[in-house]
């Protein structure tokens, strides 16, 4: 038996074990109970932790520290008020107990007291020799409080007591973003790096601070060093795939998504963004590789199923887009952006009865741009419906009430209906928002270009 496996067979947690499975009470000194609770809640064993608290303070009636793993059991519970009662006792017997003030502030933050929570933290503060915990649970309170300023001073307070401590750095910068300051997030981070040079994530955020700022080559060469850094660092690749793309060196960016494929497990990310820089490169055939590659991994991505049935229409390829589509409605039915293309497919392919389902479907799902009100009363007029095509538009000049084109388009769909009373209501509707989009209408019902009606309408001269 190995010094470590009778080390961990000698431990309380493993005694308590046996203990409660021999179904007989033994004595355990009050740290050893401390060690068996936290472990405990730690691996969320939240009925063998009370049955260890229920059995140590029998054992130790007067020992403040299972009193205090008691109130954290309760705030796991959400029993707020009973746990507050028992750590206001705790803080009368031992108001110089630094762990009072915490589970008193946990108590607060839980309870919406922030403020509060602030106060009692800055008091404890005091008794305290490791402010770490206490200065990250003020950063956090002041965010709670949307207070960026002091959230980000006790964030840099606790990077600068760990400078490992990367949920600090994050919500430094957050704190930094919040406040619109991308300047003073490149002066932190580079006076965090002279003293930690070899700290990736460091490079990493300084690296989208730049990129923010449209310093392009100053984000790359940040990219570059936490690379040199870590070698595994997926997320600096990502980055750097990202500018490349939009500096238009596609090979360069494949190259970077293709090492994050090399570290870890495939992303439908990583493919899909492959197959768009090879799209970019005329690849077509690569590009509709990588981006089905992408839905096996992720059937339920929006992009890669839009970059794929996009590539397809532009190849002029509508039974694939339209097989695609299809697909990809049968595994989200409810995607609004694969609905819209439904129905432009439909209507382009002139099945104007889908299309005229499908455009209701995107409206049903929330969908009131203003160009899917305008195509869908296209489909009901090459249909014959004038009826429903009006409904539609009226719809439409709900959300866009003064748009012209669709008060253009209403007047049309009137005069085909020959309901002239109406059509001159919105002939002149249209007119007066913007008369420029009189050609436009003309296009769209080239029977009425020669119509006195129109012309009268409008007052104009024949």
């Amino acid at each position: 038996m190995t010094s470590d496996q009778e080390a961990f067979d000698r431990s309380p947690v493993t005694r308590f074990e046996s203990m409660l499975q021999s179904d007989q009470i033994h004595f355990f000194d009050a740290t050893e109970f401390e060690e068996i609770i936290q472990f405990y809640i730690d691996t969320a064993s939240l009925s063998k932790a009370q049955k260890a608290l229920e059995i140590g303070k029998k054992q130790h009636p007067d020992f403040s520290a299972l009193q205090l793993l008691q109130v954290e059991l309760m705030l796991v519970n959400n029993q707020y008020e009973e746990a507050e009662k028992i750590i206001d006792t705790i803080g009368e017997m031992e108001p110089y107990n630094d762990a009072v003030y915490l589970h008193k502030a946990a108590i607060l933050s839980k309870t919406m007291r922030h403020q509060e929570a602030i106060e009692f933290l800055k008091t404890g503060m005091a008794y305290t020799d490791d402010p770490l915990e206490f200065n990250n649970m003020l950063a956090m309170e002041y965010l709670y409080l949307d207070s960026f300023v002091m959230a980000k001073e006790h964030f840099i307070k606790c990077i600068d007591m760990d400078p490992k401590d990367t949920h600090a750095m994050y919500n430094i910068i957050y704190c930094f973003e919040s406040l619109e300051d991308a300047d003073g997030a490149i002066t932190f981070l580079n006076e965090f790096l002279s003293k930690d040079p070899y700290n990736e994530v460091g490079w990493h955020q300084l690296g989208r601070q730049y990129v923010a700022k449209n310093q392009i080559e100053q984000g790359l060469t940040a990219f570059d060093f936490a690379i040199i850094c870590d070698e595994t660092f997926i997320g600096a690749y990502f980055e750097m795939g990202k500018i490349l793309e939009k500096l238009g060196r596609w090979n360069e960016a494949i190259l970077a998504y293709e090492t994050t494929l090399q570290i870890d497990d495939p992303t439908s990310f990583a493919l899909m963004r492959i197959g768009q820089c090879h799209q970019a490169l005329g690849n077509t055939e690569l590009a509709l590789r990588f981006f089905k590659n992408a839905l096996h991994e992720d059937p339920l991505s929006e992009k890669a199923w839009i970059a794929l049935i996009d590539l397809y229409v532009a190849k002029n390829n509508m039974k694939q887009a339209l097989y695609y589509l299809k697909k990809s409605i049968q595994i989200d039915n409810s995607n609004i952006e694969l609905w819209k293309r439904y129905a432009q497919a439909h209507q382009n392919m002139g099945l104007l009865e889908e299309a005229d389902l499908a455009y209701a479907e995107c409206v049903n799902l929330g969908n009131y741009e203003l160009n899917v009100f305008l195509q869908w009363a296209d489909v009901l007029k090459e249909l014959g419906e004038y009826k429903k095509a009006a409904e539609v538009l009226h719809q439409g000049l709900e959300f866009y009430p003064e748009n012209s084109t669709l008060n253009f388009r209403l007047a049309g769909i009137y005069l085909l209906n020959s309901q002239s009373n109406e059509a001159r209501f919105f002939l002149k509707n249209g007119y007066l928002s913007d008369a420029s989009e009189l050609e436009n209408f003309y296009k769209q019902f080239p029977q009425f270009k020669s119509s006195s009606f129109v012309k009268n309408s409008l007052s104009m001269k024949l």
